[in-house]
C-alpha cells in the first residue's frame, strides 16, 4: 500500500520591495512563521523563523550571502541548507521565488 504524498503549496507573500537589501522579514505563511531574507546578490531566502536553540526571531538576525546569526546567542545557519555552523539542529529552508510582477512566493 503506497502512502499519499502531500504536495507543496506556493503561497504569494509579499512585493519583493518590502524586503530591504540586506535584512530579514517575519510572515506567517500557510500558518507557519517563515524568515524572508533579500541578500545583496538579489536572491531571496525563506527559513523557519526561529532558532531551534531558544526560539530566538530568525528575522532579527544579522545576514551576510551566506548565513544568519541569531541575535539571541549567536549561532548561525546556512540560508541554502538550513545546516547550521555553530552545532545547533537545522532549520527548515523553504523554496521560494520572485515572480515576474516582483511577488515574493514560498512553498510550503
Amino acid at each position: 500500500m503506497s502512502v499519499p504524498t502531500q504536495r507543496a503549496t506556493r503561497h504569494d507573500v509579499c512585493p519583493l520591495d518590502d524586503l530591504p537589501v540586506g535584512e530579514g522579514r517575519a510572515y506567517v505563511v500557510g500558518g507557519e512563521q517563515v524568515a524572508l531574507f533579500r541578500r545583496r546578490s538579489g536572491k531571496v531566502s525563506a527559513v523557519q523563523a526561529t532558532c531551534p536553540h531558544a526560539g530566538g526571531p530568525l528575522a532579527d538576525g544579522q545576514i551576510d550571502e551566506r548565513v544568519v546569526v541569531c541575535p539571541l546567542h549567536q549561532n548561525a545557519f546556512d540560508l541554502d541548507t538550513g545546516e547550521s555552523t555553530t552545532g545547533q539542529p537545522p532549520i527548515a529552508v523553504h523554496p521560494c521565488s520572485v515572480d515576474p510582477d516582483g511577488r515574493v512566493t514560498v512553498e510550503l
